[in-house]
């Protein structure tokens, strides 16, 4: 959502012309006073960009979707598979872009609990399951359908992932008997390896990357809700905790923006435990941030994260109803 360029008003072409009225040609004690007095107008013009998120507009889905695969590409955003209000799974490719949402494709099978990631301009599903089994597939998707790409050292469902430096990571998981704790690096064309390992295993954590990390918050460990705030470094294969979240939180969707990563819904260890709350986590210092709300409370939603803002797709709210909109959030200026 590009944000509108500020015009210069009256007073700022005033500034501009004065370094042409000093002596010199600009230069001395006027011309640096103008020129300063240019900066403190313009710095005082411009918005400034808050952490906090507001919901700047909402799309129709073509159907109501929980636990999507969420990531950019096909000139937009995808949206892949997932569980339907119903709790079946889907193989449905949504396009949503300026003109809407809309089903472009189908994957050769239904899943749900898949993560997507994009790489090179190209979106990537990494494992899911369905009622039987979970999937190592790795497929590249887009307007055309799916194609197999690759495979996972082991199959996966429940798994999250986020893109870096031309490399998709995909963390934790579960095979459908045993839970995961590895972080897998899938680079296009040289296929998947181990890349790191996690203190502990770990299914539905909020994954995004900033600042050269791959960021990792909350999720399920065995039964239970986790708060950690856990940052891996490809570079060494380290994975170290840097904070934690206000309260366990599990089935949030992770984006960054600006530098941030957002946390966003998400749920306690019980079906009917949502939350409406946005935090953001400073890459750094792991601090974390209310950074704000979603319009009701949800978990189980997908998102993107996008130059100037994240997309929130789908969820689960606190009775059980799957979500049909979009959100898009942007940053609040001031």
């Amino acid at each position: 959502m590009p944000v509108a360029a500020l015009r210069a008003g009256p007073l700022a072409a005033v500034l501009l012309a004065l370094p042409l009225l000093g002596c010199g040609g600009g230069s001395g004690a006027g011309a640096r006073s103008a020129s300063t007095a240019q900066r403190s107008v313009a710095v005082a013009r411009a918005p400034r960009v808050s952490p906090e998120l507001r919901v700047a507009t909402t799309t129709a889905l073509p159907e109501a979707v929980q636990l999507p695969a969420v990531t950019p590409g096909a000139g937009g955003v995808l949206a892949i598979a997932g569980l339907d209000a119903s709790d079946s799974s889907l193989a449905s490719v949504t396009l949503i872009d300026g003109d809407g949402a809309r089903a472009v494709a189908q994957l050769p099978s239904p899943l749900h609990d898949a993560a997507a990631a994009s790489v090179a301009g190209r979106a990537y599903l990494f494992g899911g399951g369905n009622a039987e089994t979970a999937s190592s597939a790795v497929l590249e998707v887009g307007r055309a359908g799916a194609r197999e790409v690759g495979r996972l050292p082991a199959p996966a469902s429940d798994v999250a992932a986020a893109a870096l430096a031309g490399v998709a990571y995909v963390v934790g998981g579960y095979t459908e008997t045993v839970p995961l704790r590895t972080i897998v690096a899938f680079t296009p064309g040289h296929g998947s390896r181990v890349a790191g390992t996690l203190p502990r295993p770990l299914r539905y954590a909020a994954v995004a990357t900033v600042g050269g990390r791959v960021l990792i918050a909350g999720g399920t460990s065995g039964e239970t809700a986790q708060r950690a705030i856990l940052s891996f470094d490809p570079a060494s294969g380290r994975v170290s905790q840097i904070g934690e979240l206000p309260h366990a939180l599990t089935h949030a969707a992770g984006a960054s923006l600006n530098g941030l990563m957002y946390v966003i819904g998400g749920r306690g260890e019980g079906l009917s435990e949502q939350t409406s709350t946005i935090l953001a986590v400073d890459p750094t210092s792991g601090a974390v941030r209310v950074a704000g709300h979603l319009p009701k409370a949800l978990s189980d939603l997908g998102a993107a994260s996008l130059p100037d803002r994240i997309l929130a797709v789908g969820g689960r709210d606190s009775a059980g109803a799957v979500q049909d909109v979009a959100l898009t959030l942007v940053p609040r200026t001031r």
